[in-house]
């Protein structure tokens, strides 16, 4: 009884509250997007910069991503969208390869901060190079990272440092990854968690554990596009949820521990937080049950992780399929921050054949991205109101679109960040903001088929040239801002 009346307030709450209130949707004037002074009215101490993931622009890997990219699916097709790339060894066959060479190359991105004003940056640290092989952690490769860390340092370029981002070591996938089969999963993710705090820490005071624990589950275990290919299975996918969540509790512990280093100067050792991504749920129609599947698929995506890494309790739940109710000690308390991933939003039909009961689109008309992506600011500003609740600082860690030619890039940046102004107004402790991306990128399933970069990379030369527009109206803000944009 007691498990049926949390979900039925569980969904009561999320229909009246959460969900139709993303009916209410915020509007923003062209003059307040097009205000030449956007930037000047930023919280003091206001972090204004990019972000990048290690294997999506470093290059040169050998992890269960790279295994992943030589395999096709039942149909014969790449589980990644092959593109005639250089950086590819094998023609016609999809690989992330040199990527952006930025490991190689670190020291040219850094100078394209510098161009752009940015006075931080958020990267990640590759788990497969620091410990390739299991308990042995790699000196050369924890030296290059405190080298970028310490340069970006002496920059005044303060770093925000990701420990994973969806791709694992060799010999951790083969143990089952994140699956109960890995029993010592958390043991795992711990010790590199601590041995990264403990090399590393003098020069981080920003750690984000995990990136986007929803979309790697999901992704993995429901749709099968990512490794490790598992197709509509919504009871792993929940499963896998709540072991990462089960990581990131486990890796706040390790840090705090092995991170004591106030580098900043603020009073405030480490700072950890996990990432999360964001999709408005947005009902297709008025009708009740459209809200209550929308409500539930907006919980379970969007709310469990939040609410599991304030409370320290994982609840989980698909009508018919999944309950996961549990308490987790480490969870509680392990997060001195929310970092936001918002993109996007997803317009929402009730579908029973489908395992997470819903289907997610598009409605003709809207405008979209390179990748067919609705655009809507206002779901910025309601994500920032909504988990501005759990008094916690909010970070936006990724924000940003697909791109190629630069014509939507410019406004979309400057109505995100508008918004993000008005939630900072109406009282959203908001303080920072990251553009994704830096430079363009391996964009996973799709490869390099997206340019989401204020930088473009020549695939053939590995060359950084700027799109102009967006990087101007990145200049403009950071120069509001009161920091100084360098030139090329």
């Amino acid at each position: 009884m007691k498990r049926w009346t949390m979900v039925l307030t569980l969904v009561v709450g999320v229909v009246s509250v959460g969900l139709l209130g993303c009916d209410w949707r915020p509007q923003f004037s062209q003059e307040e997007i097009n205000n030449p002074d956007l930037g000047k009215d930023f919280p003091k101490g206001f972090l204004f910069g990019a972000a990048t993931s290690a294997y999506q622009i470093e290059g040169s890997m050998d992890n269960d991503w790279t295994e992943w990219e030589k395999q096709k699916n039942k149909e014969g097709q790449w589980y990644v969208k092959p593109s005639d790339d250089p950086r590819c060894p094998t023609k016609g066959q999809p690989c992330s390869g040199k990527a952006a060479d930025s490991w190689n190359r670190w020291q040219e991105d850094i100078k394209l901060l510098e161009e752009l004003g940015a006075n931080s940056y958020r990267l990640g640290i590759e788990w497969s190079r620091l410990e390739p092989q299991e308990g042995k952690f790699d000196d050369a490769a924890f030296n290059r990272y405190r080298e970028m860390l310490k340069a970006l340092r002496d920059k005044n370029i303060t770093p925000m440092v990701t420990l994973y981002h969806f791709t694992l070591p060799k010999w951790f996938a083969e143990k089952g990854r994140w699956e109960d089969k890995n029993e010592k999963a958390l043991f795992y993710f711990k010790r590199f968690a601590a041995e990264a705090a403990k090399r590393l820490g003098d020069q981080v005071d920003l750690w984000a554990t995990i990136n986007e624990p929803n979309v790697y589950a999901f992704e993995g275990y429901l749709f099968g596009e990512w490794p490790p290919g598992v197709k509509d299975n919504m009871q792993m996918t929940a499963k896998i949820i709540a072991t990462l969540l089960k990581a990131h509790g486990e890796a706040a512990v390790a840090i705090r521990e092995n991170d004591t280093t106030d580098i900043d100067g603020d009073g405030k050792g480490a700072q950890v937080g996990i990432v999360h991504h964001v999709r408005i749920s947005q009902p297709s129609s008025s009708f009740a049950l459209d809200h209550m599947i929308g409500g539930l698929t907006d919980d379970f995506f969007n709310e469990a992780i939040i609410r599991a890494v304030t409370t320290g309790k994982i609840y989980l739940f698909v009508p018919g399929d999944v309950t996961i109710e549990e308490d987790y000690g480490p969870l509680k308390g392990s997060s001195d921050f929310i970092g936001i991933n918002y993109y996007t939003r997803d317009h929402i039909r009730t579908d029973f054949g489908d395992p997470s009961l819903s289907k997610q689109y598009v409605p003709k008309g809207s405008q979209t991205n390179d990748l067919g992506w609705d655009i809507y600011a206002g779901g910025l500003y309601q994500t920032l109101m909504r988990f501005s609740r759990y008094k916690l600082p909010l970070y936006i860690t990724e924000n940003g679109t697909a791109d190629e030619k630069d014509t939507i890039r410019p406004t979309y940046m400057k109505s995100h960040l508008v918004a993000m102004q008005r939630a900072i107004e109406h009282g959203a402790d908001v303080k920072g903001y990251f553009h994704w991306s830096l430079i363009d990128n391996f964009e996973w399933a799709i490869g390099y088929n997206a340019y989401f970069g204020l930088f473009r990379v020549d695939p053939a030369t590995q060359n950084r040239t700027p799109r102009t527009e967006s990087v101007t109206t990145f200049q403009n803000i950071a120069r509001n801002m009161g920091l100084n944009p360098q030139p090329r």
